[in-house]
């Protein structure tokens, strides 16, 4: 008999993949990465045997359970499964996918539903930072129905508030982990940061390139991603992070002047290849990054004192709130930002 595992897919914000009960898999990290290998279907490009879509975007998997955290309803554990390579990665947290969290706590009855709007907090274990997320339940029941579109999804569905608290030092416990808000590696001026997620921060002509390109166009340039790639371990290492070069942190960013009306803009990479849109995680970096003196972005972005950021990306914008209780760096107590998430399928899963 195969093994079988319950789950639904859903699209989380621009991300897409199976969330899971915590309870229904192993507690045991490695049997757990095994499992989810699995159900992807890693080890073959286009997961034929498995449910992934042969895309870093579309070979995630969230993870919920109640939590013993009093500060917190469900805890959420992340997982960027490998595609043609068998391995996970349990390092990052994935806020896109983290928008799907509580609308699937609230339909599997691990959260119960108030009206018109729930409150969910989520502990994610990644990093063991505490988000709350807000989401339409009117009349007791989530609806994935709504009018806000974000760039990156092809249909508009129902606003979730996403608010991250204590985004500082995510991974590393410090803001900026190496001790300088720039380094240089490679002759490269670079931020190295920590907010919500590990960033190394580039400017896109320091490479020389526009920051413009399309994310197949940078894909393309194999001379350009190996000098990344080169540039992320060494900053990998400085962070404290050791090494690197299996972990999908910290994550490159080339960073450009905006040119679509918005404060400044960006190509992320995720690390190896060019995110089609832009991460949360790391556009919490990015936004935190303009508004601290002598950071890489700072040099191109005029909105360092702005309590909005918009942040242009290869599919467009996206728009973060910054809570401050002062005026330095440290002062940042929340990111706030919308994203959506769409109930594709529930059911049941068969592992070979």
């Amino acid at each position: 008999m195969s093994q079988a595992i319950s789950c639904i897919i859903m699209r989380g914000g621009t991300s897409r993949g199976p969330y899971l009960k915590l309870s229904e898999l192993p507690a045991n990290r490695d049997d757990c990465a095994l499992m989810l290998q699995k159900i992807m279907g890693s080890g073959h490009e286009l997961q034929l045997d498995g449910i992934g879509g042969g895309n870093s975007l579309t070979s995630k998997v969230a993870m919920v359970g109640v939590s013993t955290d009093p500060a917190a309803d469900v805890d959420y554990l992340f997982a960027q499964v490998g595609i043609k390579e068998r391995s996970v990665d349990f390092s990052p947290n994935c806020g896109n996918m983290l928008a799907g969290v509580a609308p699937f706590a609230i339909e599997t009855g691990l959260v119960a539903a108030g009206s018109p709007v729930t409150l969910v907090r989520i502990r994610n274990l990644n990093t063991n930072k505490i988000i709350h997320a807000q989401v339409a339940t009117p009349n007791g029941k989530i609806s994935y129905e709504g009018d806000a579109l974000i760039s990156g999804a092809p249909n508009p569905a129902a606003p979730i508030k996403l608010t991250f608290l204590d985004v500082q030092g995510a991974k590393t416990g410090r803001l900026f982990p190496t001790g300088r808000v720039t380094d240089t590696i490679d002759n490269i001026t670079v931020t190295c940061i920590d907010a919500a997620t590990p960033c190394v921060l580039i400017r896109a002509r320091d490479l020389g390139k526009t920051g413009y390109e399309s994310p197949a166009e940078l894909d393309q340039d194999t001379v350009l991603l190996a000098r990344i790639e080169h540039i992320r371990r060494q900053a990998g290492q400085l962070m404290g992070m050791g090494d690197v070069s299996n972990q999908v942190i910290p994550k490159p960013v080339l960073l450009a002047p905006a040119c679509h009306g918005g404060d400044i803009h960006a190509r992320y990479f995720v690390p190896h290849s060019c995110h089609k849109a832009l991460a949360v995680t790391g556009s919490i970096a990015i936004a935190t990054a303009c508004g601290i003196e002598g950071s890489v972005a700072t040099g191109l972005t005029s909105a360092s004192a702005a309590a909005t950021i918009s942040i242009e990306h290869p599919s467009g914008m996206l728009e973060l709130e910054i809570n401050k209780s002062g005026n330095d760096e440290h002062s940042i107590t929340a990111v706030s930002l919308i994203r959506t998430a769409r109930k594709i399928l529930s059911g049941t899963i068969f592992l070979p």
